[in-house]
């Protein structure tokens, strides 16, 4: 029996030892591929920023309409709330004194030019007579007085016909500019004097439209820095903006320049922009949201959102590939949101693979499977943009 032992002992350890060399090898076939990721590769690009900021509509021209004469209304042509034409007649004022006075110039006036006729007939006269004594000096020198006296007559009688036929062109009340008339202070029968301090209607020009924005002097001052380091190169003037209800205006609009000096109580400057309004759809005094391009940023980088985290210190960072497609951990320095994308002033470069996708599953230095995705054409959930630089 104890033979029989012996015998089967080194076998038994034979085959212990096949079947540990055997779970060594099925362990070692079994071992997972490393994980997958997907990347999206970030190429420089120039981003226009724009910033959303709050305005005002006002008038592009706004014209009380007053008389410049006294006298009774005879007439009103217009109707109220109408579009009326630069130079269009809107009120008549009696014009029965005014013609008066203007005749009664005319018949001074030619009274005084046909007595200049004969005050020149004799000062001429009286030239040649002084010459072989015939008159006095003094007879001649009395009648080149008159003559001269006649043609200051003359000169004061033409400005008074024009004054008075510029006070019976004044009797026809028009409009100073083209725009939209409002209610009327007056009616017919009413009596109105040239220095009076009430309207007779208002007239407002509503193509195109200012509309007043506004901005803290802190952001326009970190804009100019930007562009004098070089950081930051000059924008188009377009703006675009939203109604109250939150829809988009159509039309562009285009800026026109910023006030010179800020607001003592807000802290902020005003921008002045006008946009084309042909159908009249916006209306002096609203309340509307402005795009307003500010600058255009050269060589800028835009991450997906998707693919850019914080830290426990609340620090941006990214994960990224590097040329052995292992993960590296970057940290960064982001500017603001740009759709659905960071704007990166530091940390991520040109033709660098960020990885996008299944992040979760894979740690810092860790081998990795790459696949290119999409994923940056997927719009990301939110875009509140940080207020200023942020890491």
């Amino acid at each position: 029996m104890l033979k029989r032992l012996s015998v089967l002992a080194p076998l038994t350890a034979g085959l212990g030892l096949l079947a540990l060399t055997g779970c060594e090898k099925k362990q070692e076939q079994a071992a997972p591929p490393p994980p997958q990721v997907g990347y999206v590769t970030l190429h420089a690009q120039s981003v226009p920023l724009r910033a959303e900021l709050a305005g005002r509509t006002s008038s592009y021209r706004v014209s009380d309409v007053r008389p410049q004469v006294a006298g009774i209304i005879k007439q009103r042509l217009f109707e109220e709330g109408a579009t009326v034409k630069a130079g269009q007649l809107l009120y008549q004022i009696d014009p029965a004194p005014y013609e008066a006075a203007y005749e009664q110039a005319q018949g001074t006036l030619a009274n005084a030019e046909a007595n200049l006729i004969s005050l020149k007939s004799k000062a001429e006269r009286y030239g040649e007579l002084v010459k072989v004594e015939g008159v006095s000096r003094q007879d001649y020198d009395d009648a080149r007085a008159a003559y001269q006296q006649g043609l200051a007559t003359v000169v004061a009688d033409k400005a008074a016909l024009k004054s008075a036929k510029v006070n019976l062109d004044y009797t026809r009340i028009t409009a100073p500019i083209s725009g939209r008339i409002g209610r009327s202070s007056i009616t017919e029968g009413a009596l109105v004097t040239a220095d009076q301090t009430t309207a007779l209607a208002t007239i407002t020009q509503l193509d195109p439209i200012y509309v007043d924005i506004t901005q803290s002097s802190m952001e326009m001052t970190s804009l100019k820095r930007r562009l004098v380091s070089g950081g930051l190169s000059q924008a188009s003037a377009r703006v675009t903006l939203k109604l109250e209800d939150g829809t988009d205006y159509g039309t562009p609009g285009t800026l026109k320049f910023a006030e010179v000096s800020v607001d003592q109580d807000s802290g902020a400057v005003t921008l002045r922009a006008i946009f084309p309004n042909p159908q009249e759809m916006l209306l002096p005094g609203m309340y509307v949201r402005t795009m307003v391009e500010q600058g255009v940023v050269p060589n800028a980088i835009l991450a997906p959102q998707q693919g850019v985290s914080r830290n426990p210190k609340s620090e941006a960072v990214a994960l990224v590939l590097t040329a052995d497609n292992k993960v590296e951990q970057r940290a960064l320095t982001v500017d603001r949101t740009v759709g659905d994308k960071w704007l990166v002033t530091s940390g991520l470069k040109d033709g660098d693979r960020l990885i996008v996708e299944g992040s979760q599953k894979v740690k810092v230095g860790q081998a990795v499977t790459p696949v290119q995705t999409g994923a940056a054409a997927v719009p990301a959930q939110g875009d509140a943009a940080p207020s200023g630089n942020g890491k």
